[in-house]
């Protein structure tokens, strides 16, 4: 198990006395059975009154609303958390979903059908092209297709940080070659529902201690395929592998433009100005009486409280 330690701030700087309109902040982490959020603080200024709810695809949402007019808006997330994903290879996918390709069974169509939905279909053909130099002809393993697709685009593709909104075109990343984070993900997401995979976007945080050095953390974004029989795995192209304990999801959506971390409007003059600094660090380990232990190895020990 590793105890991770999450903080994001977040600064909005306006050139005058704004007033701030309710924002949507997607800051707490997804717990389940291999993430437990040991704390969790929130810290806002102005004071703000908070609203938590649970979204369509199960985020954890706050709706923050403000009284008071401000020239700043800072916003400091603080959570430690829990990860007990130490063998991401231990998986058992139904024996019908083995080999690809294969199909979905009809039960499980009308939930993943939004998800096999490509989004620029612009750029299916040229989508499609480059997928199949992942592939052989027949059949092959449904993860080893999928983890070709992840390590193709990890060695292929020059990582780039882009400040500005939004992620690139399909067409636009395969031609340029290069993209952030949240690009390859949208690429790996498009490239595998162009298979008839369901595969949805992750935002959340990488713990990458070279990046923590650097003091260079900052959000991190990867994408899920549906495996029947072993559920939504987690592959990050960014680094070509699947995902591990260094990743803490904490909102998934069809659409990459669906989960920024903050999300909201004010009244006033424009101009406004933005500082985020995420810091990730590892914690060291403290102790658990039995029902602590690490979630799903016996019947008798506490479920993760989401």
């Amino acid at each position: 198990m590793r105890r991770l330690k999450i903080v994001h701030r977040t600064f909005y700087n306006f050139p005058d006395v704004v007033q701030l309109e309710p924002h949507r902040l997607l800051l707490r982490p997804r717990a389940d059975h291999e993430v437990r959020i040991e704390s969790s603080a929130l810290e806002i200024s102005p004071t703000a009154s908070l609203r938590w709810l649970r979204d369509v695809y199960g985020n954890s949402v706050a709706i923050a609303t403000f009284e008071a007019a401000a020239q700043q808006l800072s916003v400091q997330s603080e959570v430690i958390v829990q990860h007990f994903n130490d063998a991401p290879l231990d998986f058992v996918v139904s024996e019908y979903a083995v080999n690809y390709p294969f199909a979905y069974e009809s039960n499980e169509l009308p939930i993943l059908s939004p998800f096999l939905q490509l989004q620029d279909r612009t750029d299916s053909n040229v989508l499609k092209t480059w997928v199949q130099s992942f592939s052989s002809p027949g059949t092959m393993q449904t993860y080893v297709l999928l983890q070709n697709i992840c390590s193709g685009i990890h060695q292929s593709f020059t990582y780039k940080v882009r400040e500005e909104p939004g992620v690139q075109t399909i067409a636009e990343t395969l031609a340029m070659n290069t993209g952030s984070c949240r690009d390859f993900a949208n690429l790996f997401m498009e490239a595998a529902r162009s298979l008839g995979l369901a595969a949805r976007f992750v935002s959340g945080y990488l713990y990458a201690p070279a990046a923590m050095a650097a003091n260079a953390g900052a959000t991190h974004a990867w994408a899920e395929v549906y495996l029947p029989g072993a559920g939504w795995m987690g592959f990050d192209p960014t680094l070509g592998v699947m995902t591990n304990n260094d990743h803490i999801a904490v909102a998934v959506a069809r659409l990459p433009e669906s989960v920024p971390p903050i999300a909201g409007s004010y009244v006033g003059p424009p101009g406004a100005t933005l500082n985020v600094g995420v810091w990730v660090s590892e914690l060291a380990p403290k102790d658990f009486d039995s029902a602590q232990l690490s979630p799903g190895n016996s019947a008798s020990q506490a479920q993760a409280q989401a």
